[in-house]
């Protein structure tokens, strides 16, 4: 009995890791006053003269964080916190040009080497909070649009499986290196997998 309790365990435990991988994500618009009132302190400088200032919830398979979405000085960002308020990173939507040529010949080899085929969607510069630093820091070197050896390198993008195309989200670290590739699955698949 104890060795079948053991190997159930070993199972499930592959099942959750598995499941750990892939990323579905639920995003729902708020209001701002439902935004967390301790984040939108450390933003709200930087949303001076920005537009389209849209707040959100949002939840994947792991966890549940909040997001404030802006246009400001010709970049889209995207600062998200966790579910308590505290910085977790901000992105900014950029160009393949924008990424220093040998991290970018890194990640195109990494794709190569695992997809046959594949279609970028979205590349994001991504400035997450490191131990040490304060989240007025990272907020500070973000809207700087610095290159830091913290940066990470987000992309979007589908790649042919069989006969049909999987979307991968993908993070990268300054070199290139992967941090953590997962399948991702649109919203619509809410009704199918819950």
């Amino acid at each position: 009995m104890m060795k079948y309790n053991q190997t159930l365990l070993l199972v499930f435990a592959i099942v959750q890791l598995g499941a750990a991988q892939d990323k579905y994500e639920q995003e729902s618009r708020i209001d701002k006053e439902e935004f967390p009132s301790r984040s939108f302190s450390l933003i709200e400088d930087y949303l001076k003269n920005a537009r389209r200032v849209r707040f959100y919830k949002e939840t994947d398979s792991t966890k549940l964080s909040y997001e404030a979405k802006f246009k400001k000085d010709r970049l889209r960002y995207s600062v998200e916190f966790d579910k308590n308020g505290a910085l977790e990173d901000v992105e900014f939507i950029i160009k393949e040009r924008d990424i220093p040529n040998d991290t970018w010949n890194a990640i195109v080899s990494h794709l190569k080497k695992n997809h046959a085929k594949y279609r970028i969607k979205k590349i994001q510069q991504q400035h997450p909070v490191k131990n040490g630093q304060s989240e007025e820091k990272t907020l500070h070197n973000a809207f700087q649009n610095l290159i830091l050896p913290e940066v990470n390198y987000e992309l979007v993008f589908s790649a042919k499986e069989k006969r049909d195309y999987q979307e991968y989200e993908a993070l990268f670290d300054s070199e290139g290196q992967p941090i953590r590739v997962r399948k991702s699955f649109p919203p619509s698949y809410d009704h199918v997998l819950y």
